[in-house]
């Protein structure tokens, strides 16, 4: 019988330090994301979390929506918009890790923010960008920026 992978939960830890810290800052762009959630970076499968902003766009929390497998984690948005709802929530920020270290966005991640986005609008809670966490070539993170990369957010 094969044993149960273990989860890294150093890299959780830092992703909920880095957030702690970041209570109250506004998010300007994708790099304050990447810095928030650079843990995301060595977990070795995916992970789908949220940050919740206010009409600021400061943060006030971050939260683990899915944890999934190596190339897969299953999101849905009642569970997104859920915590959004909770802590009334004027925007949100998607962001999950590639455990392959490759930032580009798959057509899943694609049709998800999608999803997402128009789940959003319905609700009146913004979804202000997906950023994507994994590591470049020195081992160091790297992250893309759905918005940045052209996907529709407005």
């Amino acid at each position: 019988m094969k044993r149960p992978k273990k989860i890294n939960c150093s890299a959780i830890t830092a992703a909920v330090w880095n957030v702690a810290e970041a209570i109250g800052e506004p998010i300007c762009a994708g790099a304050d994301v990447a810095n928030i959630m650079d843990g995301l970076s060595t977990m070795d499968r995916e992970s789908f979390w949220i940050l919740t902003l206010d009409q600021k766009h400061r943060v006030i929390g971050r939260h683990m929506i899915s944890l999934g497998s190596l190339t897969a984690s299953i999101v849905h948005p009642r569970e997104v918009f859920k915590v959004a709802i909770i802590e009334s929530a004027a925007a949100i920020i998607l962001c999950h890790n590639h455990p392959s270290g490759d930032t580009v966005p798959s057509k899943e991640d694609n049709t998800l923010t999608d999803r997402l986005v128009q789940a959003g609008r319905i609700l009146g809670i913004r979804t202000l960008d997906h950023i994507i966490i994994g590591r470049n070539k020195s081992g160091g993170v790297a992250w893309t920026s759905l918005r940045e990369y052209g996907c529709s957010f407005d």
